[in-house]
């Protein structure tokens, strides 16, 4: 996942970070990636400073690209580009959640409590889509959200 690292006001560069997400309990995802995350990571500890943040996912990952190399553009890739946000710990948005983390990444609930893990969301602005050569296809958070993922894989435009 790519934030903002801040050294001080004058240093800022692009950094990568792997991080676990869930959008949902399994099978029934709403699009919006949550995360369990750690201010003694810099992913968390940067966003506190500069919300600025994207995480890009790939279809190769699915198993569903065969043999073709992962940055074919017929084996999709999509970056969701928004603001990393810390959600209130006591909202119905931070349980649902919670719920979401911890039935796709069960090993959470044991994470040390000392740690003092909190609940994060990507608050998508923009989307980058590649599926098929031609660059990147127009979609937008709405048509994102509101899209079950098979129909925007398989069904975008690939006249392009």
């Amino acid at each position: 996942m790519p934030f903002i690292f801040i050294f001080d006001e004058m240093s800022v560069i692009l950094c990568r970070n792997v991080v676990s997400f869930s959008d949902g309990i399994p099978d029934e995802g709403k699009g919006i990636p949550y995360f369990y995350l750690t201010a003694l990571d810099p992913t968390a500890s940067n966003a506190l400073k500069d919300q600025r943040s994207s995480l890009t996912l790939s279809e190769y990952n699915l198993g569903t690209c065969g043999k073709k190399d992962p940055e074919n553009p017929t084996c999709a890739k999509i970056t969701l580009i928004g603001k990393l946000k810390l959600l209130d710990g006591d909202s119905e948005e931070t349980e649902f959640a919670r719920t979401a983390l911890f039935s796709k990444h069960s090993e959470m609930k044991g994470w040390p409590k000392s740690h003092k893990f909190q609940i994060f969301k990507l608050d998508i602005e923009d989307i980058f889509l590649i599926n098929w050569y031609g660059g990147p296809k127009p979609l937008t958070v709405d048509q994102f959200l509101h899209t079950k993922m098979n129909e925007l894989i398989f069904n975008a435009d690939t006249s392009s």
